[in-house]
């Protein structure tokens, strides 16, 4: 192995861990416990190396549906596919995750550890829905085992990422013992605020991104919160040169641009050359959701007024509480410089995330939400059976950390590496 190297933990669809790699990082291990995701992350892995040894060509064959994964993946070395370990990280796993993070390392040292703990039980809207506040969730504790991972291995940095709501969760204890256990087990850290559309990306996303460091070792880590990416483009560079399709329609396995690329897409690593489209799929809606979204759309594009649930026609309503959640219905802005934030609330139905194109009366598609969140045009996101993989791609997105993020934090990192080294 060549190069800085890292164990991304609580990996999900590998959107952090893309935007290291794309910054020079080497990858020796990603954890995570979800199973489609960890298909997600092989086929990555697969792109990746089949790059590297001139082969994209044969990578592209499997975006056509050519070959099937099973052969895909015959392509690849198994030592790198066994680099993704589907595993939950706790205390009756930990010991063969290590034993499987050591056959990847084969003696040599890791400089970087990443990653975040599963949000929801620090997020403001999970806190919310939960009738405890999320106060008996074992997810609250999940830092300890990412502090476990720092003792056992020693990196020289380690990024944590999570939601806004980590800062308040438990009046603010859980990021108070957090950064008395990171201390103890020999780290510094620092704090950063960081919005993803100050960092390139064209959505309105908060997150906390904890860097640490190693006692002894002095870097001068850059501040997060002054990154400045200006992009000049709306979110409608997003959707411009991608196919018209309707409710419950895909362009097939696979499928062409209607227009070429832009300068957002180029720059921000979304279309990358292959020219193939995959995944746009668009959800069937029913009559009245389909009229619901017209009303929407109408009432964005004319008045760029959002619509309340309690504002619908009475034969429209059909929830029962009403006291919560009137914004429930909601149209991507195409004309901002940034969209609300993708969740992965997205994988229970698309009404939050309405296509602005009234033509079109649909919620966005799975390669729509991906390139919200940047992840490039060729990221195939799978599901645990090949061809079932609508559901578990929305999940996958709403939950990552966008690849163009992840890459500006990156080459930060890489930069502090570099001096010291």
């Amino acid at each position: 192995m060549n190069g800085f190297k890292y164990i991304d933990l609580f990996a999900g669809a590998g959107g952090l861990s893309e935007g290291f790699i794309r910054a020079g990082f080497e990858p020796v291990a990603h954890v995570e416990v979800d199973k489609a995701a960890c298909f997600t992350l092989k086929t990555r892995v697969a792109c990746h190396y089949l790059k590297s040894v001139g082969k994209y060509d044969t990578y592209v064959l499997y975006l056509k549906g050519e070959i099937t994964r099973k052969e895909l993946y015959e392509l690849v070395p198994a030592k790198l596919l066994d680099a993704v370990i589907n595993l939950p990280i706790g205390a009756d796993y930990n010991p063969a995750i290590h034993k499987a993070i050591e056959r990847q390392l084969g003696g040599e040292k890791i400089d970087l550890i990443i990653g975040g703990p599963p949000c929801q039980a620090y997020s403001l809207v999970g806190r919310a829905r939960s009738e405890n506040g999320m106060k008996g969730d074992r997810r609250n504790y999940l830092y300890i085992h990412y502090a476990k991972f720092l003792e056992k291995y020693q990196p020289k940095l380690f990024v944590f990422e999570n939601v806004g709501g980590l800062q308040s969760a438990g009046n603010g204890l859980y990021l108070n013992n957090m950064s008395k256990l990171f201390l103890k087990k020999g780290y510094n850290m620092k704090i950063f605020n960081v919005e993803a559309n100050n960092l390139g990306v064209l959505q309105n996303r908060k997150r906390i991104i904890i860097i640490g460091w190693k006692n002894g070792l002095r870097y001068n880590i850059p501040d997060l919160e002054l990154i400045r990416i200006s992009t000049g483009h709306t979110v409608k560079s997003l959707f411009n040169d991608l196919p018209k399709i309707q409710a419950g329609e895909k362009t097939g396995k696979f499928s062409k641009y209607k227009s070429r690329t832009n300068g957002y897409l180029t720059e921000s690593f979304i279309r990358n050359g292959s020219n193939i489209l995959t995944q746009h799929i668009a959800r069937p809606h029913s009559r009245q959701d389909k009229e619901i979204y017209r009303i929407a759309v109408k009432k964005w594009n004319k008045f760029k007024g959002r619509l309340s649930y309690n504002d619908l026609p009475e034969r429209l309503k059909t929830h029962k509480n009403r006291g919560s959640f009137h914004d429930r219905f909601k149209v991507v802005a195409a004309n901002e410089a940034f969209s609300h934030t993708v969740v992965a609330h997205i994988a229970k139905d698309g009404h939050y995330y309405i296509h602005p194109d009234i033509d079109q009366n649909r919620s966005i598609t799975i390669r729509e939400a991906a390139r919200l969140q940047s992840f490039p045009d060729d990221y195939y996101f799978e599901g645990v059976k090949e061809s079932m993989n609508r559901t578990p791609a929305f999940k996958q997105i709403g939950n990552a950390v966008p690849p163009l993020m992840a890459y500006h934090i990156a080459c930060k990192l890489m930069n502090l590496i570099y001096k010291k080294s």
